[in-house]
């Protein structure tokens, strides 16, 4: 019997599955393919339409961009408006609306009208004086600030709170009203202030460099025990000054007043400036005591003579009076103050010497007005410095003006070794040897320096021979270089000799001050001088160095310069140019 075949062959049915399921394969990869490119073009088309959605965010950008520079140039300006008062919100009192609501006055195109405050505006936070922002129909929409540039004006005088009186161009007057930021500042006479002079308010105080140079306004720290060989003037001084300041009760019991002023006259270099900031201080320290403020503070006005002066017409005239304003203005709180003219002859001489000008003949009349004017200058002390006292107006010298007229006299040998212990002090360095001379003792070997110091140089031997001089009445004198001393030699010599120190210090590594420093600068110091009296007129030469009596006619150097012998030189008569009365 035959076995039947495994691998039959399929049935018709078997093959006709067969081919459905192949068919059907193919199907599906055809529609996998179309899938797959669906989701392609899908990708792209959500592409595009990104790019798409960005174009029009960006087309509606430049369209709302547009459309706002088309409704700006439509739109009307905005204007600038001053305040010049504030109305704030009022209870109705029959005047209408424009007087009870919230307004203010404004300055715009040269009208002054009252305008509203838009809601968003704070009408508290705004000044006047202030500018501001105006919409189309005139509305207040912002705040700004201060007009920065304007007219420079003098202040002459406060009206209240916030009106002045001020001086603009030739001394025009005019009163301002005070913008917001001068309202919590503190104005005096003679500030220059910057003003709107359409709207007639002070916007701002502008610092002037050439007025404040004028006056240097300072507390100074120079004490009578400072000032070494002027005892018997400074105690006169005293006399003169602390005495009324101090015990004003017993001065009007007895019908006597204080002395408005003093006037130091004497050579250059003794020590006129030094006493007068002396003097401020002091008076300060006395006042404190008295009132039992030690806060209280002395002021010292420094007015430099030559650069008061002025090119225009009333100029220098003005300065006096700021200086004195500026005095009672210091001292109404009852602060000392002195008022101090240096080179008093070069701002007031006598009326009528003048040779290329005549302006003593309206400066003099202005000082004396301040001096014995109508208003009284409490607590204020006026102190002129001069060696040339001969140059000054008399009427400035009288009695009740310049009371006081102290003569500060160059050193005598007792004076000039005063001066020296106020430079050499035992804190110096000094040389080993020096001190070895003296024990180690410091004290005795100042002593030592100063005393032989002070020898050499007023010795009258025949090498400190300075000058011949011969008299009208022909009669000469010899001068030496004791004659010329003066408190300013004193320093440079110290000065000379403590660098004299310093350089041997550094080329011989030997430190501290020697006498032999000290000997060796008095020499240097008075050869410098060796050429001074030939380098003016002697006789002008001789009265600012303090030589003054019988008029010189011929004067002779005797020191040996560089040059040899000088020869002398006759003195032309000259007009007399002044008086001292």
């Amino acid at each position: 019997m035959e076995t039947p075949n495994n691998d039959s062959v399929p049935t018709p049915a078997e093959q006709a599955g067969a081919n459905e399921l192949s068919v059907a394969d193919r199907q599906v990869n055809i529609l996998r393919d179309k899938l797959r490119h669906i989701d392609r073009q899908l990708a792209a088309a959500t592409q595009n339409n990104s790019k798409l959605v960005a174009m029009l965010e960006t087309a509606k950008a430049e369209i709302l961009r547009l459309k706002n520079a088309l409704d700006q140039e439509g739109q009307p300006p905005y204007s600038f408006g001053t305040i010049l008062q504030l109305n704030p919100r009022r209870q109705a009192a029959g005047n209408g609306q424009a007087a009870t609501e919230e307004s203010v006055d404004i300055f715009n195109a040269g009208r002054k009208m009252r305008v509203g405050v838009s809601p968003l505006v704070n009408i508290n936070q705004l000044a006047v004086g202030q500018e501001v922002l105006l919409n189309e129909a005139l509305l207040v929409v912002a705040g700004l600030g201060y007009e920065r540039a304007g007219e420079l004006v003098t202040l002459k005088e406060m009206l209240g709170p916030d009106r002045a009186l001020v001086l603009g161009r030739a001394d025009e007057e005019r009163v301002i009203r005070l913008a917001g930021p001068l309202l919590s500042e503190k104005l005096r006479v003679g500030d220059a202030l910057s003003i709107d002079s359409r709207t007639g308010y002070a916007l701002e105080k502008v610092p002037r460099s050439e007025v404040e140079n004028l006056v240097l306004e300072e507390v100074p720290d120079i004490t009578y025990e400072d000032i070494g060989g002027l005892g018997p003037q400074i105690e006169q001084i005293r006399d003169a000054i602390e005495l009324p300041f101090l015990h004003p009760d017993l001065y009007r019991e007895h019908g006597l007043k204080a002395p408005k002023g003093i006037l130091l006259y004497g050579p250059p270099g003794c020590g006129k400036t030094l006493i007068a900031k002396a003097v401020a201080n002091s008076l300060a320290a006395r006042a404190a005591e008295r009132s039992g403020n030690i806060d209280l503070k002395s002021y010292f006005l420094n007015i430099k003579g030559p650069e008061l002066l002025d090119k225009y017409v009333g100029e220098t005239e003005r300065h006096i009076r700021l200086i004195f304003s500026r005095a009672r203005e210091k001292a109404s709180d009852g602060s000392p103050v002195v008022v101090f003219f240096d080179e008093m002859d070069s701002l007031f001489r006598t009326r009528g010497t003048g040779i290329s000008s005549d302006v003593e003949t309206t400066i003099v009349p202005q000082l004396l007005s301040e001096i014995d004017g109508v208003e009284r200058l409490d607590n204020v002390i006026v102190i002129g410095a001069s060696n040339r006292e001969d140059m000054i107006d008399p009427a400035i010298l009288r009695p009740g003006r310049l009371d006081v007229k102290v003569k500060i006299q160059r050193p005598d040998a007792e004076a000039a070794a005063d001066i020296f212990r106020k430079y050499i002090t035992p804190d110096l360095p000094f040389h080993e040897d020096d001190l070895v001379e003296h024990d180690g003792d410091v004290l005795a070997t100042v002593d030592a320096m100063v005393q032989r110091t002070v020898e050499s140089m007023y010795s009258t031997e025949k090498s400190n021979e300075f000058l011949e001089v011969t008299y009208a009445n022909g009669d000469t004198e010899m001068l030496y270089f004791k004659d010329f001393n003066s408190g300013a030699v004193v320093q440079n010599v110290v000065d000379r000799a403590k660098k004299y120190a310093i350089k041997d210090l550094l080329t011989t590594q030997q430190k501290g001050l020697r006498i032999d420093h000290l000997l060796r600068a008095v020499v240097d110091e008075f050869r410098e001088h060796e050429d001074m009296p030939n380098t003016t007129n002697p006789d002008d030469w001789a009265r600012i160095s303090g030589k003054k009596g019988e008029r010189i006619t011929y004067i002779r150097t005797i020191v040996q310069g560089k040059a040899g012998q000088e020869p002398g030189k006759s003195i032309e008569t000259m007009p007399n140019t002044g008086q001292y009365l």
